[in-house]
């Protein structure tokens, strides 16, 4: 029977010489792989740019539940992105996400609140004119609370330190060594209060941006079995650095 979902591209690889496989978290079937037939060469019916990492997709296909690939008759971008794929900095944030996301969206059952949260950051990362260089900071923040181990902003004068392994903020004096370093805590505990809508009023240092991006990978590390590592932080880290110089 044939479909139609929304959903967001999280990966794709290249199948024979002119399909694609692409895997998708979508609105009514969580994530999701699809054969996508004739996307590239001369007799290509849909573009490339379709495969591009977190495009909104909004796809026909033949589900049969219980199996692994399914096969699209139509696909489409219901969303055209129109500063994602121009902005370098928009453009890494993205691709730095969808690795992270391909690696944490492991369920088929539809997550709606998930998904609405996916659909409506990423729309506003795309028209948004103000400072979006942390966005994937708190994008991260906010993501936890779909995975089961959002933090509890308990922070205070005799809690400033972030424990991983409970998601709390404590004395920083546990039995265990998985607290994030002290500027990492205090950035955690102010992402934690903040809003896309306020993030252009953030100020973080370059140096205290990449500490924090390693502190919450190894808190993602800690509660997701087989995360491993995300190639894909290097070239972002990268990016930034030369702004900054």
């Amino acid at each position: 029977m044939i479909h139609k979902v929304k959903g967001v591209v999280l990966h794709h690889i290249k199948y024979k010489e002119s399909s694609a496989i692409i895997y998708v978290y979508t609105d009514l079937y969580g994530r999701q792989a699809y054969l996508v037939n004739n996307i590239r060469g001369r007799r290509s019916r849909f573009s490339g740019n379709l495969l591009q990492s977190l495009t909104l997709l909004e796809i026909e296909a033949y589900h049969k539940e219980g199996k692994d690939l399914q096969r699209v008759k139509e696909i489409s971008n219901y969303i055209p992105y129109r500063t994602i794929p121009f902005d370098m900095h928009k453009n890494s944030q993205t691709l730095f996400l969808a690795e992270i996301l391909y690696k944490v969206l492991r369920e088929e059952d539809p997550n709606t609140e998930l998904f609405g949260f996916l659909e409506n950051s990423l729309q506003l990362l795309d028209v948004s004119q103000e400072n979006m260089t942390n966005f994937h900071l708190l994008f991260l923040v906010q993501l936890t609370k779909y995975l089961g181990f959002y933090p509890e902003n308990n922070f205070g004068e005799d809690r400033r330190g972030f424990d991983m392994r409970n998601g709390e903020f404590s004395n920083g004096s546990g039995i265990h060594p998985d607290y994030f370093d002290k500027k990492s805590a205090v950035l955690m505990n102010k992402l934690l209060k903040c809003s896309f809508a306020g993030l252009s009023e953030m100020t973080v240092l370059q140096e205290d941006r990449q500490k924090f991006l390693e502190n919450i990978l190894d808190y993602f590390r800690l509660h997701m079995y087989g995360f491993g590592t995300v190639k894909s932080l290097a070239v972002l880290q990268e990016i930034y650095r030369e702004e900054t110089n």
